[in-house]
């Protein structure tokens, strides 16, 4: 017969046990998800009570990016082993950007108008893009609904050229909402990955 061999008992209880990559990973997990939540639902609760500061927040951010963004296409114009036509491109599109983002800065209204005109724009190539690929293509899934997609994007892009001013504030609206939805949902599910966490066994 064989003998079996009781495993020696070190003393430690369930408790003592040290914590499993599993539950390490599930309690940054929620940490994470519950910081995220937070900053979603102040950041929402800050749009709604100044939609104004937003704003005018949104187009500076906006500003920067162009003003990045055409530094480094002009490096890129100049850096690069690219063909002449496209080193050409590079550098008017950079200086371009860099004009932009310089006009951003001559007030809150050039810089909310202009973010809205980017928008806008945007919206409009991306819907009627995404009409035009639905409707000539009858093999696409959901196809009705991509056109629907398409259509809406499509007119809310021309909306916000029309009347981007507007238009912006009720984005703006719309944002703070969204935003205040996500962080709860965020935080509620934390507090839920948290509880899970803890019913798992020691060691895992």
């Amino acid at each position: 017969m064989t003998q079996t061999r009781e495993r020696p008992h070190d003393g430690r209880t369930g408790t003592d046990l040290p914590q499993g990559p599993l539950r390490t990973l599930a309690g940054a997990a929620w940490q994470a998800l519950l910081l995220a939540g937070a900053v979603a639902l102040v950041l929402g609760v800050l749009v709604l009570v100044w939609p104004g500061a937003s704003l005018v927040a949104a187009g500076v951010l906006f500003g920067l990016y162009l003003l990045f963004s055409g530094v480094t296409q002009l490096v890129a114009a100049f850096g690069t082993h690219a063909t002449t036509s496209l080193r050409v491109l590079a550098f008017i599109s950079g200086a371009l950007s860099i004009l932009l983002g310089l006009f951003c800065f001559r007030g809150a209204t050039q810089s909310i108008l202009l973010l809205a005109l980017w928008i806008g724009i945007g919206w409009l190539f991306r819907g009627i893009t995404q009409t035009v690929a639905a409707a000539s293509d009858p093999a696409m899934p959901a196809r009705g609904w991509q056109v629907f997609l398409g259509l809406v994007s499509a007119v809310a892009g021309a909306v916000l050229i029309v009347s981007p001013l507007e238009s912006v504030a009720v984005l703006t609206l719309l944002g703070g909402i969204w935003l205040i939805a996500v962080g709860a949902a965020e935080i509620v599910t934390a507090f839920q990955i948290r509880s899970r966490a803890r019913r798992l066994p020691p060691g895992v």
